[in-house]
């Protein structure tokens, strides 16, 4: 009758906080086992009285309603083995939640670091205006906090100053904070300094590893706030040694100056341009580290592109879908043409943009 119970002590053990689900459950397997085969020998032994001994008459070895008592008590505890493993499913239950929280988690974490993740469809769209300048083929990019109206500009040309303060000032209560370069340009002189000149209060922004001159330097992982909202910054280098990309706070658009075109990538022979480089600071900051669905803004196309994404230019760009010293065999033997204005675009883009006043 005493191992008819001893699967209690291992029932009882499973409800420790102490134990894992999965101990818990292999407990209760056990237990469970052993209370199904001590309750059918005891259950024949009450049919066929067996149970009672055979050395002894059933009045002084044991009652009748005592051993109906104890087939009672083994089928309580096939009902309690039940019980508990309830309870195993539910702590089961309970450890899948926790750890889903947990990768729900590691994934807004992630996503605050900027790794791949999802667009933030939980912010407003910020404003956006796409400008161009048909002698360079330069994008510029006006973007600002709907709610504050506070602006940034991205990349301005200089003979396209009048021009953007005139988009600027076509939108209602616009505040534009910052003039902001992806780099010193080597084929038109940035527009920072002329507008700093006409609209009163407006920063020049360019990296810190260009060497140019500006009233803010930035690094990578800088973020430029502008109103309620934000950019943040990437080194980018390879075109030149102080490229850098921006990205929005909502992750919908990069703006990728020279480092990653539509469908290309920017010239890595001049102004320290390094191809090993831009091949490994474009996929490890942009392609394998942002959102499939991001919306690309190069500084440049001369094809009359507007943007890609993501996952156009990983996939189907014809020269970073290659191997890296496929990539960097390519980039060697490209033979372009000098830029016709690098002698004198980058000595004022130094200076962001100011004339020389020697000259």
């Amino acid at each position: 009758m005493r191992s008819t119970f001893r699967f209690l002590p291992a029932l009882r053990s499973t409800f420790s906080s102490e134990f894992a689900p999965s101990t818990r459950a292999a407990l209760v397997l056990s237990a469970q086992s052993r209370a199904h085969s001590n309750l059918i020998q005891f259950q024949q032994g009450c049919t066929s009285g067996s149970i009672f001994s055979k050395r002894t008459s059933p009045t002084t070895s044991i009652s009748r309603s005592r051993a109906s008592h104890l087939c009672s008590i083994t089928s309580t505890a096939s009902l309690l083995s039940t019980l508990v493993s309830a309870q195993v499913q539910a702590d089961t239950s309970k450890q899948q939640q926790r750890q889903q929280q947990q990768q729900q988690a590691q994934r807004r974490t992630m996503s605050a670091s900027g790794d791949p993740q999802e667009i933030d469809a939980t912010l407003e769209p910020l404003g956006f205006q796409q400008l161009f300048d048909d002698d360079s083929s330069t994008y510029t990019y006006l973007i600002w906090d709907p709610s504050t109206k506070d602006a940034i500009l991205i990349d301005p040309v200089d003979i396209q100053a009048d021009r953007d303060v005139q988009a600027i000032q076509a939108i209602p209560s616009l505040n534009l904070k910052y003039g902001i370069n992806t780099h010193a340009h080597a084929d038109h002189i940035t527009g920072t300094g002329i507008l700093k000149t006409k609209l009163p209060g407006l920063q020049s922004i360019i990296s810190k590893a260009s060497g140019a001159k500006a009233d803010v330097h930035v690094e990578h992982g800088d973020t430029i706030q502008f109103g309620t909202r934000h950019i943040a910054v990437r080194a980018t280098p390879g075109h030149t040694g102080g490229c850098v990309s921006f990205v929005t706070d909502d992750r919908r658009m990069v703006f990728t100056g020279d480092a990653l075109l539509i469908q290309g990538c920017g010239r890595t022979d001049f102004q320290g341009g390094s191809a090993s480089t831009l091949y490994d600071s474009v996929h490890t900051q942009l392609l394998n580290a942002l959102p499939l669905q991001t919306l690309v803004y190069p500084a440049h196309d001369y094809k009359a592109r507007t943007s890609s994404t993501i996952e156009a230019e990983r996939t189907t760009n014809p020269r970073l879908t290659k191997t890296k010293d496929e990539f960097v065999e390519i980039m060697a033997n490209l033979k372009l043409s000098y830029p016709k204005k690098i002698d004198v675009a980058v000595p004022a883009n130094m200076r962001c943009g100011v004339p020389d006043v020697e000259e």
